[in-house]
């Protein structure tokens, strides 16, 4: 005698969970696709240039932009969207290449700070020029100063709040 399988359960929507309708499926989905379509080839650009992945240019960039040239390694995570663990797989190879290093934290003998290097400047003044570039040719060419304007408004009302965190004085 066959043993008879239950079908599988019917798949439903979470309580109070609606499906995005076209318009806002066509926003959601299109900032996804620009935001990957660009970052692969603001990457590609930057690899074929200069050996520099779009990830060790954001780096060297927070780096350079960021009081004294150095920043703790929680802050840098969250600034180029890594995880801890994938920072620091980045950090120990940008420090091997000797485009930073790392400095221990006087307050937390757990924390520590990534330091932009004078090797590490050059490399990010090499690339700036290619990936301003890439930026606004790929992206801004695309838009009116006003429809920047709209975009950077739209961009700063989403921000707030996702995902923040203080953290420890030290990273």
């Amino acid at each position: 005698m066959a043993t008879r399988v239950p079908p599988p359960p019917a798949v439903t929507e979470p309580a109070g969970a609606q499906k995005l309708d076209d318009r806002e499926l066509r926003a959601w989905r299109g900032m996804l696709r620009v935001h990957a379509t660009l970052t692969k080839a603001l990457d590609a650009e930057l690899e074929a240039a200069h050996g520099l992945p779009l990830s060790s240019y954001e780096v060297l960039m927070n780096l350079a932009d960021a009081e004294g040239e150095r920043m703790r390694m929680s802050d840098l995570a969250a600034m180029v969207i890594l995880s801890r663990s994938g920072l620091t797989r980045l950090v120990d190879r940008l420090e091997r290449e000797g485009l930073i290093a790392r400095e221990s934290c006087p307050s937390d003998a757990r924390g520590s700070f990534a330091t932009l290097t004078a090797a590490g400047r050059r490399k990010l003044d090499a690339a700036r020029a290619t990936h301003l570039a890439g930026v606004r040719s790929l992206f801004l060419a695309h838009f009116s100063a006003e429809e920047q304007e709209l975009l950077g408004t739209a961009w700063e009302r989403v921000l707030p709040g996702v995902g923040s965190s203080a953290g420890p004085a030290c990273g």
